[in-house]
């Protein structure tokens, strides 16, 4: 009873969590759009340290990221960012911090780290985009062999994620039309029986 009273007063207080972390995260959406840099900056480590795992708090770190980059506080920038890739539990989530750090990293000729954040193993649906970054960087670093062979590398993933997406296109298309096939037998048999059900009342 005790075990089963704790249970339903943690959901409970996950539940109020979470929704203290929507009501603060829609107001910094708010302050963004209104251009309040600083009430962004201010909402958002306010969510990192009272909502850190909740996905609210990766994402307005990322808007705080953005809000200090475009202050030209990159150091600010990379410190948000750094926090996302380091707290964040979805690892898309984590990939996009990793993308944006990479490229400040680019704008502050850091190459070697930004070269090195982006050996990190990621999900695959980002593929494309390491490689556009990996590009980025060795052409900036004047080398272009292996930039080019970053940029046929992500022409193959991208080859490679359109060939999975219309291989999973015909997979939900034959599971659809199996599923179209069951029902219409079914109906098929139920309008058989209700047949012969009238054909034995008229005998009758």
């Amino acid at each position: 009873m005790v075990g089963v009273a704790g249970t339903q007063a943690w959901r409970y207080y996950r539940a109020q969590q979470s929704g203290s972390a929507a009501m603060l995260y829609s107001q910094l959406d708010t302050a963004e759009k209104t251009n309040e840099a600083k009430k962004v900056q201010e909402i958002a480590a306010t969510l990192a340290a009272s909502h850190a795992g909740t996905a609210y708090a990766s994402m307005g770190a990322l808007r705080a990221a953005k809000s200090f980059a475009n202050a030209n506080d990159l150091a600010n920038a990379k410190q948000r960012l750094q926090w996302v890739v380091d707290n964040a539990k979805e690892d898309e989530m984590r990939d996009v911090a990793r993308l944006r750090l990479a490229g400040v990293l680019l704008d502050e000729k850091k190459f070697d780290e930004a070269l090195k954040l982006l050996d990190t193993k990621h999900v695959a649906a980002f593929d494309g985009l390491y490689a556009d970054l990996r590009g980025d960087i060795l052409t900036a670093q004047n080398k272009r062999a292996e930039a080019r062979a970053a940029v046929l590398h992500r022409r193959a993933a991208q080859l490679q994620l359109d060939r999975l997406h219309r291989a999973a296109g015909r997979i939900a298309a034959d599971a659809a039309a199996r599923r179209q096939g069951r029902v219409e037998r079914r109906l098929e048999a139920q309008g058989l029986a209700l047949a012969a059900g009238v054909e034995a009342t008229e005998v009758a």
